[in-house]
């Protein structure tokens, strides 16, 4: 069974990547992206909770996120292996994820971070800004706030999991196709 996280700041191509791997590797995407938006495009108390934090460009309490990831989880109990895709995003959620896994016996199998610069992640969110109809990729301040807080926040995701030597870095620069078989390669490996 593979686990994988794919991991990067926003707009790193996260999901557009996980979407091509679930099909080659049969895997569940687990996104939590789509999880706040499927909570906020309904209008739920979470969803709103977690826009609140969403449109100043911070990350979202743990314990929310970390709830409604074991929801999902424990609704496909029956899949060949996740890729986690904007989770974990705190070392915190990250023994989470490890403590959740090892109740099913399972554990991550690699962590691979898509290497985009600030300036290729401004330019990418405020171009999906123009059609996606997220107030979070309209706005350049929003977006620069959110990779600091990705900086600051985030990255040491990498740093945690790579103590057991599970985490890869890959150029997130080139075509899907080119971004795709670099990311094969590390799969195929862990």
């Amino acid at each position: 069974m593979k686990n994988i996280i794919l991991f990067g700041p926003p707009g790193s191509g996260k999901g557009t990547q996980a979407a091509k791997l679930v099909k080659k590797y049969n895997l569940l995407h687990i996104s939590t992206g789509d999880l706040f938006r499927y909570e906020l495009g309904n209008n739920t108390e979470l969803g709103q909770l977690a826009k609140s934090y969403m449109d100043k460009g911070a990350l979202v309490p743990d314990e929310v996120t970390v709830a409604m990831l074991k929801k999902k989880v424990e609704m496909n109990p029956d899949v060949n292996g996740y890729i986690f895709d904007g989770y974990p995003r705190t070392v915190n959620q990250a023994v989470h994820l490890d403590y959740l896994l090892k109740g099913k016996k399972q554990k991550v199998s690699g962590l691979i971070a898509l290497d985009v610069d600030d300036e290729e992640i401004v330019k990418r969110l405020l171009r999906r800004g123009e059609t996606s109809g997220r107030a979070d990729d309209k706005d350049e301040k929003v977006i620069r706030q959110r990779i600091k807080v990705y900086e600051k926040e985030t990255s040491p995701v990498f740093d945690y999991y790579d103590l057991n030597k599970k985490s890869t870095k890959v150029d997130g620069i080139g075509s899907l196709n080119q971004i795709f078989n670099r990311l094969c390669e590390v799969i195929d490996k862990v």
